[in-house]
């Protein structure tokens, strides 16, 4: 990773000058994941869901801004969106190392006690705590209901939830402290069948409510499935078709539905376009997994 000498302090100051107000936050955000993490393109039109040669186009353009001053207050929502991809990045095992690193800087942005920055750390740490149970030793995907929950880290869920509790007490709920309260949930229940889903379906109407994506509605409809039963989620899925039939887990989703309704043929035709639009080994050999299982 590029400029690892630096300190955090150091690295946040470098991403505050790449976050300058006068670009999108798209292009604030592409510029510092560029410039401070490394990030080749690629990765960065990965994380966007753009193609690569049109975030070069972005990268290109943002780097002819002038630069200015401002204060560090305007730039801290592109910084704390920074830190989330690269701790998206770094948690999809791609580059492991940047899921630390994107730990260590929000420790010192949250330093600040500002309610989002705490929520994005506790996010972040009740999602690592879960890292060492997400893959078999080969590689393999282990979903979250099949997870052995005794290799989760205590501690990091320990620290999540203290952090969670002192962003709720400033009583100002935004997206990321609602993820980490989802993550929450499934930190605090002893097993899988012991999931509030219903609590996250709360969870995810209120983070509709804060930044509507049809993304969060996928996730909606997830939770909805899995509190009424997948003949509630599968017509909200369904409904999402049109603006994410790109999206591979729109379709992995649906084939879970569908297999779980008995519904084989819907559901092999459905993991058969999940697996047409996944690049990720891991996620591949699951869904290969489940094409055998409703072909057998």
């Amino acid at each position: 990773m590029e400029n690892a000498e630096l300190t955090p302090e150091d690295q946040l100051r470098l991403m505050y000058t790449c976050c300058h107000p006068a670009l999108p936050l798209e292009a604030q955000v592409a510029l510092t994941l560029h410039t401070l993490a490394g990030l080749s393109t690629a990765e960065i039109a990965r994380a966007f869901l753009v193609a690569e040669p049109e975030m070069a186009s972005r990268l290109a353009a943002a780097r002819r801004t002038t630069k200015g001053e401002s204060s560090e207050h305007d730039r801290t929502p592109a910084v704390l969106t920074v830190l989330y991809l690269l701790f998206n990045e770094g948690y999809s095992a791609s580059r492991p190392g940047l899921a630390d690193e994107a730990i260590r800087l929000a420790r010192v942005v949250a330093g600040s006690d500002q309610p989002e920055a705490l929520g994005l750390l506790a996010l972040m740490l009740l999602h690592h705590a879960r890292r060492g149970a997400r893959l078999t030793p080969g590689g393999d995907l282990v979903t979250l209901d099949e997870q052995d929950r005794s290799q989760w880290n205590g501690e990091e869920i320990a620290e999540g939830l203290r952090v969670l509790a002192a962003a709720s007490r400033y009583s100002e709920p935004g997206p990321y402290q609602v993820q980490a309260a989802i993550a929450a949930c499934h930190a605090i229940a002893p097993s899988a069948s012991d999931t509030d889903w219903l609590k996250i379906a709360e969870l995810y109407g209120l983070l509709m409510r804060l930044t509507p994506s049809p993304v969060v509605e996928l996730n909606r409809a997830v939770a909805v499935g899995m509190a009424d039963g997948p003949g509630a989620g599968l017509p909200l899925v369904e409904a999402l078709t049109g603006r994410l039939g790109g999206y591979h887990l729109l379709h992995a989703t649906r084939a879970d539905f569908l297999r779980r309704l008995g519904r084989r043929d819907e559901a092999a035709e459905a993991y058969t376009q999940a697996l047409a639009l996944t690049t990720n080994d891991a996620d591949r050999r699951y869904l290969g997994r489940r094409l055998k299982e409703v072909n057998s």
